[in-house]
């Protein structure tokens, strides 16, 4: 059984494009995103749309994938500005929600390409780089000065796939991109925001599908990525590289089975956190990273003014989300799918209270949402916060596609089921 999920998974992970996600099968979080400067805002991706709380996570509420509009790809992450719109990469196109996810449109100009990567400023909330990642074709990385209206690319332009992009947060001026062509993987970096790059092609013998994850908050020259490759019994493997030369070599850090989802380091790049499908694992002051006892099943890890956030799974541990202020140590959950309170309030007539509420019914008795919470979004008045002007007539539609979230949710469980037999 492990070796044919392995094939499987692999099989939707070495394919050149982005894994196409459907929004149904198995319910699960899948990140966790706060808005800048409002830390009681916050934002879950979801594989039926996303989660809202406007009260530092003790209530919840939908929006559903239909009104968000992203089809069969499911956004990896978002980013939450402090003037209140939203914006997610979805691996073929860039949404943008200008009224805190009560409508969404996708944004012009990248029809033809594949939206891969999106990396917010550190500091300035207007500025985001944009990386595309189509095979076959010439991409780029671009640049938007006003929160994403609209784009311009750099210098940067290859034919290679762009897979991820990264902006150091201590010095704004640093640009990553990573990328492949062909069987060969690449580092890009720019030290002056994009205008001029340096590129290394890394000697990873068999190796594939190279995202670059984080870069330490503390030292620029420290850069984390992940790496696919065929272990020596034929099983993929994924594992996590550290760069201390700003990207020109790679070592390996933490290699395991299982499919990792992201990483987040502490503001002072002591302590790294490495989120897995089924588990999280830590690094303090540079040792080897050990496996936390929490969570267990469908890891995801945000760390932001000390606070560690972590997605669970409802099913494994009766949580959905969980905070710790002891780096992982212990945690205290936040709340699990059972608790969400309805759909999103948004105004009449926008995408999330019109087709939300229609779909809620079925999502609550999916989730066994107590009838204490009847949910519902046809209530005509926004969340506290949300804005109250009704929002312009916009499509919001990325194309529908063929999804596999369906499949990759079914091997997901059976994996978490056979780790689970097999540590009893």
């Amino acid at each position: 059984m492990r070796i044919t999920i392995w094939h499987l998974l692999a099989g939707l992970g070495a394919l050149s494009a982005p894994v196409a996600h459907a929004h149904g099968g198995f319910a699960e979080t899948h990140s966790f995103t706060q808005r800048r400067g409002h830390p009681e805002d916050q934002w879950m991706g979801f594989t039926q749309g996303a989660l809202l709380s406007r009260d530092s996570g003790r209530t919840w509420r939908w929006v559903c994938a239909e009104a968000m509009g992203y089809g069969s790809w499911m956004p990896e992450s978002f980013v939450w500005r402090a003037e209140g719109s939203l914006l997610a990469a979805t691996g073929t196109a860039l949404l943008h929600s200008r009224d805190e996810g009560c409508t969404w449109s996708t944004a012009p100009g990248f029809e033809d390409a594949w939206v891969t990567g999106l990396a917010a400023h550190p500091t300035d909330d207007a500025v985001f780089y944009l990386s595309t990642g189509r095979p076959s074709m010439v991409n780029a990385l671009y640049r938007s000065e006003d929160g994403g209206g609209t784009w311009t690319p750099t210098a940067l332009r290859r034919e290679a796939v762009f897979s991820a992009v990264r902006v150091a947060p201590s010095d704004p001026q640093r640009l990553y991109v990573s990328g492949w062509k062909g069987y060969a993987q690449y580092v890009f970096r720019s030290d002056d925001a994009g205008e001029t790059w340096t590129e290394w092609p890394l000697p990873l013998e068999g190796a594939y599908d190279l995202k670059l994850l984080a870069v330490s908050p503390a030292r620029p020259d420290v850069v984390w990525a992940r790496v696919s490759s065929l272990g020596a019994s034929g099983v993929p493997r994924q594992s996590v590289l550290r760069s201390e030369d700003g990207g020109r070599t790679f070592a390996p850090a933490l290699e395991q089975d299982d499919l990792l989802v992201n990483l987040d380091v502490s503001e002072d790049g002591r302590t790294v956190w490495v989120a897995t499908y089924n588990h999280l694992f830590r690094s303090q002051e540079g040792e080897a990273f050990t496996r936390l006892s929490e969570p267990n099943g469908n890891a995801c890890v945000t760390h932001s003014g000390g606070v560690l956030h972590a997605c669970g799974s409802t099913w494994s541990n009766d949580w959905e989300l969980a905070r710790s202020t002891d780096e992982g140590t212990t945690w205290t959950p936040v709340f699990s799918l059972r608790e969400i309170q309805g759909v999103h309030q948004c105004p009449s007539g926008t995408p999330v209270q019109t087709l939300c509420s229609a779909r809620w019914p079925q999502l609550a008795e999916q989730l066994g949402v107590s009838s204490a919470n009847p949910g519902g979004g046809d209530a005509g008045v926004p969340d506290a916060g949300t804005v109250g002007n009704p929002p312009k007539s916009e499509g919001c539609g990325a194309a529908p596609g063929i999804g596999g979230w369906a499949l990759w949710s079914l091997l997901a469980m059976l994996w978490r089921r056979r780790t689970a037999h097999a540590l009893k």
